[in-house]
């Protein structure tokens, strides 16, 4: 294995692929885009939090002097900001061959307590940038002679879990992939989904909860057969390798990577 974990044979698997990230930088966003930079890959990168994405860019172009990595600070929510930047991630790296869309989130509680804004809110952070997206980068691809396009949805969009806007918003993004893949499949255009269970990241709130409710966390990992999370690392592997020519006979697919998750939160179901 490699300094980075990879095998041997993965170090230059993306060498001259151009590939853009939206939602990038931390968590899983971050490790996917640290993962195909050390394969070789030219990576586009935007994130609504200016300060953490210029921290990130930083480092990694301290890490790896000779990457090449774009970055901007973008709200993927608004419309045009993002298409923009689509466009100025292609010019910039002179094409695409993939992207990932890993933005997401949620607003609102439960049922009787969510507003109809929160629902819409929820919508346009899953389903509605995703689109947006993918038909921006659309023509980059199909120039390019096809790509891949790698959704990360979430075990919520099948598996019952509060609160259902998010649940709901991550279903519609599961089914969007099967249906797209359909449609983009006759430019060589594939697409799929990645649904990470309950990820441990430094810091977040399973983190939170392993340091300040042992036991809650404890109880909480009773929900995986192993009673282990899942490490945003893991996930990123099955990201790159969709992203990659290896999975070239794969589209339409959602792909759990949960180590078997059962409820997809701590809060019951």
């Amino acid at each position: 294995m490699t300094q980075d974990g990879l095998g041997v044979g993965d170090v230059r698997a993306f060498t001259g692929r151009r590939i853009m990230v939206a939602g990038g930088s931390r968590g899983l966003g971050e490790q996917i885009v640290r993962l195909l930079l050390a394969q070789g890959a030219q990576v586009a990168v935007c994130a609504r939090g200016g300060d953490g994405l210029q921290a990130l860019s930083s480092a990694l172009r301290a890490e790896r002097p000779s990457a090449r990595l774009f970055s901007r600070a973008v709200d993927v929510v608004e419309s045009g900001p993002l298409e923009r930047f689509v466009e100025d991630a292609a010019a910039e790296l002179g094409g695409l061959d993939g992207i990932v869309a890993c933005a997401g989130g949620a607003r609102g509680r439960a049922l009787e307590q969510a507003s109809a804004q929160d629902w819409s809110a929820t919508w346009e952070m899953n389903a509605g940038y995703t689109a947006r997206l993918t038909a921006a980068a659309v023509p980059h691809l199909r120039a390019a002679g096809g790509g891949s396009v790698v959704v990360i949805a979430s075990i919520s969009g099948w598996k019952p879990g509060p609160q259902a806007q998010y649940g709901t918003a991550k279903a519609a993004q599961i089914h969007m992939v099967s249906s797209l893949a359909r449609e983009l499949g006759p430019d060589n255009i594939r697409i799929n989904a990645v649904s990470p269970g309950s990820m441990l990241i430094p810091g977040k709130r399973w983190d939170r909860m392993r340091r300040e409710d042992p036991e809650a966390f404890d109880r909480f990992r009773t929900e995986f057969p192993g009673r282990e999370l899942v490490s945003p690392q893991e996930v990123a592997e099955v990201v790159a390798f969709l992203l990659s020519d290896r999975s070239g006979g794969v589209t339409g697919a959602n792909i759990p990577v949960d180590k078997g998750q059962n409820a997809p939160t701590a809060d019951g179901y």
